[in-house]
């Protein structure tokens, strides 16, 4: 990347404090604005809160080029019918898994909204499992390789494929990485591959060897030995920037900020890379 990119949180678990004509709207969720080259909008959060955020922000949605899809998950997609309703198009970019049937475990649908052939015919669908380059230095992960013994070892859901309840492995969790002169920049939506995973592939698909910001959702939900090794792991890597965001509980945030005075970003928050 030969220019600094700024990353402005439109939907996430929180929002800022506003005032007057500039107050933010939390649900819970996941989208991130890339003012990179190309503009990529990361995730889409479940409903309109993006565009009025984005309002409030200041940040023009008609700039988006790529839309990146974490995973299948409502709470990250089913505000693409909200953009679709706004006129906003562009590439929509994902694994193939995202449009599976998946359940909660009491049997709940626990998917988004569009199927395969509706985001088709809104968007320039492309679909893949492998690792896809979309900008200078910026690299979409396609499906993420679970190889430590601590991550993603088990599931509370569930998918209905071919007729047949399957244990749901959210194979279709991804992330963005962008290689930076400090390092690579991961951009996690939830994690459910291991953010640790995750940071991995990171560092091999774009070629970094060191860590320099990961921003997104960790998938920590309490104290566990998952979040004791998370900890372990990024005190090993010494990122510069840690920025757990989405779907970490107040436990595994209190841990991230006693080992690392970490910063607690919401809706309307910015921040620049380079």
């Amino acid at each position: 990347m030969d220019r600094p990119v700024r990353m402005t949180i439109l939907c996430e678990d929180q929002a800022r404090m506003g005032f007057l004509d500039k107050k933010f709207f939390a649900q819970h969720g996941l989208s991130i604005l890339i003012d990179a080259d190309p503009v990529i909008l990361f995730d889409a959060g479940p409903s309109a809160v993006v565009l009025e955020n984005a309002r409030l922000a200041g940040v023009d949605l008609h700039r988006i080029r790529w839309i990146v899809l974490s995973h299948g998950h409502w709470d990250h997609a089913d505000g693409l019918l909200s953009l679709a309703e706004a006129g906003i198009r562009g590439r929509l970019l994902c694994h193939p898994g995202v449009f599976v049937d998946r359940r909660r475990p009491t049997g709940e649908f626990n998917g988004m909204a569009l199927d395969r052939e509706r985001a088709a015919g809104i968007f320039q669908l492309v679909e893949s499992p492998d690792p896809v380059q979309i900008g200078e230095g910026i690299w979409f992960l396609g499906e993420i390789p679970r190889k430590n013994g601590f991550e993603a070892r088990q599931t509370p859901f569930h998918c209905i494929q071919d007729g047949r309840k399957q244990p749901d492995w959210l194979r279709d969790d991804t992330a963005l990485a962008l290689s930076t002169p400090r390092g690579v920049v991961v951009v996690a939506g939830c994690s459910h591959a291991g953010i640790c995973n995750i940071c991995e592939y990171a560092k091999e698909v774009t070629g970094c060897g060191r860590l320099h910001m990961v921003i997104g959702g960790f998938h920590l939900l309490d104290e566990s030995p998952v979040l004791e090794e998370t900890i372990a792991y990024f005190e090993k890597e010494s990122p510069h920037h840690l920025f757990p965001m989405h779907c970490t509980a107040l436990p595994a945030l209190a841990r991230f900020y006693r080992g690392f005075g970490i910063t607690k970003l919401c809706c309307g928050d910015s921040v620049t890379i380079g």
